[in-house]
C-alpha cells in the first residue's frame, strides 16, 4: 500500500473511531442501551448499543468519494461509497473486479485514475467489541478496524495492510502498518520476551474439549478473561500478555486488525497447529487463534496445547519385522544412522538375535542389496552405505523395559499393533515406517526416511492420540487400539449374540462373529465387514456383527463413553476373543465380555497434522494394495 492509500485508510478511520466513540458514551453503563435488537449478520446478537456504533461506521464510509467494501458484524457485507449502500457477497464481488477491464489498474494506479464502481479497499470493522463490558461499564471495550486492498481475487487475513483499535475505556490506541511496525499510543511496541511457562500471563477462552490448553492454564502463573478478543489479543504486542488463546474460534473481523498489530510488533500468530492464518475475508469466516509474545514461547504453547510436548529425541527403541531380509538390513541401518546421531537406541531380543545371526561381511551384503534391487529399488537405495555390526546384542532389550522417547516400527500395520501392544507405557510415541502391504496406521513410506526422521530427531513432528478399548475378559483386562473380534472357535459355526448398550439391549442376533473396533480400526476388519469408516478424532466405536442372519442388522455407532457389554446365547458353544489379531483368548457361554474404553490412548508420531482423509484416499483407493512392494 501506497503512502497516500495509507494516509487516506487512516484519516478515515479514525474519523470513523473518534464518530463512534462520541455517539456510544451517553449509551456505556446503560443497560437498556443492551436489549436485543436482532441477530447480527455474524450469526451473533445485536444489541441497541451496537446498531449505534455501526451506523456512524456506515455513514462514515457511505460518504467518501469513492468505493469500498465493508465487512461488519452486525450488517454484513456491503459495497459502500459515493452516497451509496448495496448488500453483496464478498468474493463474487472479488470475482467480478478482478475479471473486469480495469483488474490490470488495481495494482498499480492511484486513486486519481480508479473506476468508482470498483471498490479500492476493504474495511474490516467491529465497532463495538466487548459489548458487554461496555452496557456494564467494564473497562474492557472497543473498536477495532483492519484494511485491505483489492488487488486480487482471493484476499484473506495474510493481506491486511493496516489496523487501528482503540479502547474506549482507557483511550488506548493501537495501529499497525504491514512491514512498517505497531504502535500504542504513537509510541513503538515491542512484545515481551519470556520463555518459562511458569511465569505467563495468558487470556484464554476455551471450549470443554479443550485439553491441552487446561494442561497449558495449570502451568501459568496469571490467567486472565476480560471478555474482548480485539484488545486481549493486541495486548500481546505490547507486554500486557504473554499468550492469547481462543479455541472457540474468532471471527475474522475480530482478529484481523489485533493479528497485523500483534505480527507487526514480533509476536506470532497462527492457528492450534502452528499453521499461519490465511482465513479469506468474509462475515462468516472464523480461526482458532494461539498467540505468543514470541517465537520460542509459541513453539512451547502449540506443543503443550496438543499435548505434544515435542521435543528433541535421544532415545529410540526399534520393532521390526523379522520374515524379511530387507525389513531386518533396514533395521540395521537405521542403528547405524541413529547412532551417528548420538541417540541412545533399544531393539527388541528377536531383533538382535536375528541381526546377530547374519554373519554379514561386506561382499553378502552387497549382494543381498543387489537381490532387494530387483524387486524394491526403494528399500536398496536407503541401504547403501550400510557397515554391518558384528553384535547387535548390546542394543537388546524387552519391549515391555523399552525407556524410549520414540519407538520405530518397521513393516506394516501388524508390526505397529505388535510392537505396540507389548509396549508396558502407553504414552511413548510411535513412528510407522512401511515394510508392509497397506500401512495405514504407519507414517513413513521408505524413501526419503532417513532425511525425514532426522527432522523429526530435532522436535518437528505432531503427537495424535487414538482411542482404545479396554476389554474385562474373566478377571484379565486387554487393550485394543483397532479391534476385537469374537469368532467360533471352529469355521462355519454361528454364535447367538446378546447385545448391550449402557444396560439396553440393542440387538439380540446370529452370526458368524462380532468386531468391536475403534476409529482407528475403522479402516481394518471393520470397513471389510461393512463398518463406516470412522475420522479419529470422533468419539466413537462401531460394532459389527459378521455376515449375520437376520435381514436389516446394519453396524451400530455408539458413544466411546458408554459400557458395551456383549453375552453368547447358546449353551455349548465356545468362541475366540481376538485382539488386534495379536492376542488370542477362549471364551464360553458363561462369560459376559465388558468393553469401555481404555483410559490410556495410544500415541503416534505424525510429521503433518493433514493425515487422516489423505491415507484413506492413499490407500484405500486400489483395494488396499498400498504399494507394488513385495513384502507382505
Amino acid at each position: 500500500m501506497n503512502r497516500k492509500d495509507i494516509d487516506l485508510c487512516e484519516n478515515i478511520s479514525n474519523k470513523i473511531i473518534e464518530n463512534v466513540e462520541k455517539k456510544i458514551k451517553e449509551h456505556v453503563g446503560n443497560n437498556k442501551s443492551g436489549e436485543f435488537v436482532k441477530m447480527g449478520a455474524d450469526g451473533t446478537p445485536t444489541s441497541f448499543i451496537d446498531l449505534i456504533a455501526e451506523k456512524e461506521v456506515i455513514k462514515v464510509l457511505k460518504n467518501t468519494d469513492f468505493t469500498s467494501i465493508l465487512i461488519s458484524e452486525e450488517i454484513g457485507e456491503l459495497k459502500i461509497g459515493n452516497g451509496s449502500v448495496k448488500n453483496i457477497n464478498v468474493s463474487d464481488e472479488l470475482k467480478r473486479v478482478y475479471d473486469s477491464k480495469n483488474n490490470s489498474n488495481l495494482n498499480n494506479s492511484g486513486l486519481d485514475n480508479f473506476d468508482l464502481d470498483n471498490p479500492r479497499f476493504i474495511f474490516l470493522v467491529d465497532p463495538l467489541d466487548g459489548t458487554s463490558n461496555a452496557i456494564k461499564n467494564i473497562s474492557a471495550y472497543g473498536i477495532s478496524i483492519a484494511v485491505a486492498l483489492v488487488n486480487k481475487e482471493y484476499v484473506s487475513l495474510d493481506d491486511i495492510e493496516l489496523g487501528f483499535i482503540k479502547n474506549f475505556a482507557s483511550g488506548d490506541y493501537y495501529h499497525a502498518v504491514k512491514g512498517k511496525g505497531a504502535w500504542l499510543n504513537n509510541k513503538k511496541m515491542t512484545p515481551n520476551s519470556e520463555t518459562n511457562i511458569n511465569n505467563l500471563s495468558i487470556g484464554a477462552f476455551v471450549k470443554n474439549n479443550s485439553y491441552g490448553v487446561f494442561n497449558l492454564i495449570k502451568k501459568v502463573r496469571r490467567m486472565r478473561i476480560l471478555g474482548s478478543v480485539v484488545l486481549e489479543l493486541a495486548y500481546i504486542a505490547n507486554g500486557k500478555y504473554d499468550v492469547f488463546i481462543d479455541m472457540r474460534g474468532s471471527r475474522i473481523i475480530d482478529i484481523a486488525a489485533s493479528m497485523l498489530i500483534a505480527n507487526e510488533s514480533g509476536a506470532v500468530i497462527t492457528d492450534e497447529n502452528g499453521n499461519k492464518l490465511k482465513k479469506r475475508l468474509s462475515i462468516s469466516e472464523k480461526a482458532i487463534v494461539i498467540g505468543s509474545s514470541n517465537p520460542k514461547l509459541h513453539k512451547k504453547i502449540i506443543n503443550t496445547i496438543n499435548n505434544n510436548k515435542s521435543f528433541d529425541i535421544k532415545r529410540v527403541g526399534i520393532v521390526s519385522r523379522l520374515d524379511k531380509i530387507e525389513a531386518v538390513l533396514f533395521s540395521a541401518k537405521l542403528i547405524q544412522f541413529l547412532d551417528s546421531n548420538n541417540i541412545d537406541i533399544s531393539i527388541e531380543n528377536s531383533l538382535a538375535k536375528k541381526l546377530s545371526g547374519l554373519n554379514m561381511d561386506e561382499s553378502t551384503l552387497e549382494d543381498n542389496i543387489a537381490k532387494i534391487s530387483k524387486y524394491d529399488e526403494g528399500i536398496a537405495n536407503e541401504l547403501h552405505g550400510l557397515i554391518f555390526k558384528d553384535d547387535y546384542y548390546i542394543y537388546a532389550t524387552d519391549i515391555k523395559e523399552f525407556d524410549v522417547d520414540m519407538v520405530i516400527t518397521l513393516g506394516g500395520d501388524g508390526t505397529l499393533l505388535r510392537g505396540q501392544t507389548k509396549l508396558s507405557n502407553s504414552e511413548i510415541p510411535i513412528l510407522g515406517i512401511n515394510l508392509g502391504t497397506v500401512g495405514f496406521l504407519t507414517e513413513l513410506d521408505i524413501e526419503n526416511s532417513f532425511k525425514k526422521i532426522d527432522t523429526i530427531l530435532k522436535g518437528e513432528y505432531f503427537k495424535e492420540k487414538r482411542t482404545q478399548l479396554k476389554v474385562s475378559h474373566g478377571k484379565e483386562l486387554f487393550t485394543a487400539l483397532n479391534e476385537v473380534v469374537i469368532m467360533t472357535e471352529k469355521p462355519a459355526k454361528m454364535l447367538n449374540f446378546e447385545v448391550r448398550v449402557d444396560g439396553e439391549i440393542v440387538e439380540e442376533f446370529r452370526a458368524d462373529g462380532l468386531i468391536l473396533s475403534t476409529p482407528s480400526g475403522s479402516t481394518a476388519y471393520s470397513m471389510s465387514a461393512g463398518g463406516p469408516i470412522v475420522d479419529p478424532k470422533v468419539g466413537a466405536f462401531i460394532i459389527i456383527p459378521i455376515c449375520p442372519y437376520k435381514l436389516g442388522l446394519r453396524p451400530f455407532v455408539v458413544s466411546d463413553k458408554s459400557e458395551i457389554k456383549v453375552k453368547l446365547l447358546k449353551k455349548g458353544k465356545k468362541a475366540v476373543l481376538v485382539m488386534d489379531g495379536q492376542v488370542s483368548q477362549e471364551i464360553d457361554d458363561s462369560e459376559e465380555l465388558r468393553f469401555v474404553r481404555s483410559e490410556n490412548d495410544v500415541c503416534f508420531i505424525r510429521t503433518t497434522d493433514k493425515y487422516f482423509y489423505q491415507k484413506v484416499k492413499e490407500k484405500l483407493t486400489e483395494g488396499g494394495s498400498g504399494s507394488d512392494r513385495v513384502c507382505f
